[in-house]
């Protein structure tokens, strides 16, 4: 695992850089005394691991996670107990409070590790299961969705997900972080569309498979949104996963 350290106090840098050091599934990539200088290897490198703590100058460690659209695995550290039920809400792995006992450090980077397993895993079964964009060539590539008073042409590997409201369809695109109210209703959409691709999840949820990045207990996570799962329909979706 690739991990990033974030932390103002170089005490505790070196403390965790120990830890680090010491589990050999671990690789340190990058150490910063700021959050901000870390954004830039968040964009040009792989990280799957940020150990953060929380009360730094500039910006602090709640507020850069917020800041990031596509979030690594992350831990907070720090000595502040306040912030711990925040910082579960933001899905963090763990919250360690210093001074940090090893046997808790190892603790957290295992599930840690575990969870990024998991996730590994997924990507490869649905990779197993679906068909690649265009490999099904008698699917549709294009569709045309009624909005307003136009036909707008729409590309279907574009659509993240479909939800229902009411009498109209939201149609959610990834190209431009958009959506489209088109007056359907499923029924139509899914005649529409690919069915390698496009899975009923919810009464309100039709979801392509190719930009899930996760699935959890009750919800599937596309980009930086989640998805409810419905309890009608999960069954059947795990099961075409092969979870």
């Amino acid at each position: 695992m690739k991990c990033v350290i974030i932390d103002d106090e170089p005490l505790a840098i070196d403390v965790i850089k120990s830890y680090c050091e010491r589990i050999d599934f671990i690789e340190i990539v990058g150490v910063f005394t700021n959050a901000i200088d870390a954004h830039l290897v968040l964009n040009s490198k792989q990280v799957d691991l940020i150990f953060l703590d929380i009360e730094m100058p500039q910006i602090n460690g709640i507020e850069f996670i917020n800041s990031i659209s596509n979030k690594p695995l992350f831990i907070f550290t720090t000595a502040y107990s306040e912030y711990a039920l925040e910082g579960f809400e933001l899905n963090a792995v763990d919250y360690l409070m210093k001074p940090i006992p090893y046997h808790r450090f190892v603790k957290s980077v295992l599930r840690a590790k575990e969870i990024m397993n998991f996730k590994n895993n997924q990507i490869t079964s649905l990779m197993n299961t679906f068909p690649a964009y265009g490999s099904v060539t008698e699917e549709p590539k294009l569709i045309f969705l009624r909005s307003d008073y136009e036909n707008v042409k729409v590309e279907v590997n574009d659509i993240k997900y479909v939800q229902g409201l009411k009498d109209y369809l939201k149609v959610n695109l990834e190209s431009t972080n958009k959506s489209i109210i088109t007056l359907s209703n499923f029924k139509d959409i899914s005649e529409k569309l690919p069915k390698h691709n496009f899975i009923r999840i919810h009464k309100s949820y039709l979801v392509n498979i190719h930009h899930i990045k996760s699935v959890q207990k009750s919800r599937v996570v596309i980009g930086d949104e989640k998805v409810p799962i419905g309890d009608s329909y999960k069954a059947d979706f795990f099961n075409r996963l092969g979870i």
